[in-house]
């Protein structure tokens, strides 16, 4: 791996990496916070959502003053492979800076859509040789990075402790952010796409720690498009263990995340002690 930049932030260090990846067959970039101390630090990863780099929640959530007070790392993944010889769409919410988190099966997103094997498996690894305790790993995100930490939360039992999500795609299989998504990355079997659909996976496996989920009633992209009142219905039907709430007046932006990062980071440090 490669650090492309390092700077102090809040007595800890923020710093970018690059590496070649296997699971996507390109370079890579990453963000991780490192708080100050000298670890091995408990580890929180922000997923981010769709048009987004590593470098929108890393530079705009305003994670890093709540990450150093309780000494916990921050891991900000890109959100799909980049380059040259990847698939691209002319739409926003396909393509580079789309990868919804899954492993494309479907041409022409097969060869390096592999966001799943990438987030879930090889990025883990990597970070074994930074001075981070693995043991402790908790996830959130936003938007589409709100769907990527809810199905990664529940679709990979005993990683995270805890789990949360800002404004998050909640019933893909119901909404255009995922039926056009899923069926150009995985084909037109539905029954294929309900591992990556967190309202069917709350309502038959929920999940095994505490789960707090924030989404504003301003939000412009609206119920159509995140259904989240599918998941806070599967959540209280379920009984999991957390909170589902609706925020008044609060919208989709990253305005939304600063005002309620400070709480997530410290609902996350609860459960890596």
């Amino acid at each position: 791996m490669e650090m492309l930049k390092e700077s102090v932030c809040f007595g800890g260090r923020q710093q970018v990496w690059r590496h070649g990846s296997t699971a996507t067959g390109t370079d890579m970039t990453f963000g991780l916070y490192l708080p100050p101390g000298l670890g091995p630090h408990p580890v929180l990863w922000f997923l981010a959502g769709l048009t987004c780099t590593h470098e929108n929640a890393m530079v705009k959530a305003g994670a890093q003053i709540h990450a150093a007070e309780h000494g916990v790392a921050l891991v900000f993944p890109d959100t799909s492979p980049r380059g040259e010889g990847v698939a691209d769409d002319e739409a926003y919410d396909m393509g580079q800076g789309a990868g919804f988190y899954v492993d494309a099966t479907e041409a022409p997103w097969a060869p390096h859509f592999k966001m799943w094997s990438y987030v879930g498996e090889e990025l883990p690894g990597l970070l074994a040789e930074m001075p981070l305790d693995l043991s402790r790993q908790a996830i959130t995100g936003h938007s589409m990075g709100g769907h990527g930490a809810l199905t990664l939360g529940m679709g990979l039992p005993g990683r995270f402790r805890s789990l949360s999500a800002f404004a998050p795609i909640s019933q893909p299989v119901q909404s255009d952010w995922g039926r056009k998504q899923f069926t150009g990355y995985l084909g037109t079997d539905e029954s294929a796409w309900l591992a990556h659909d967190a309202t069917h996976l709350m309502e038959t496996k929920g999940f095994d720690g505490p789960v707090l989920v924030d989404t504003g009633t301003a939000d412009e992209w609206g119920e159509d498009l995140l259904r989240s009142s599918a998941l806070g219905a599967a959540m209280e039907a379920r009984g999991q263990a957390g909170d589902f709430r609706m925020q008044p007046g609060y919208d989709h932006s990253y305005f939304f995340v600063q005002s309620f990062i400070g709480e997530h980071i410290a609902f996350h440090a609860a459960a890596l002690k």
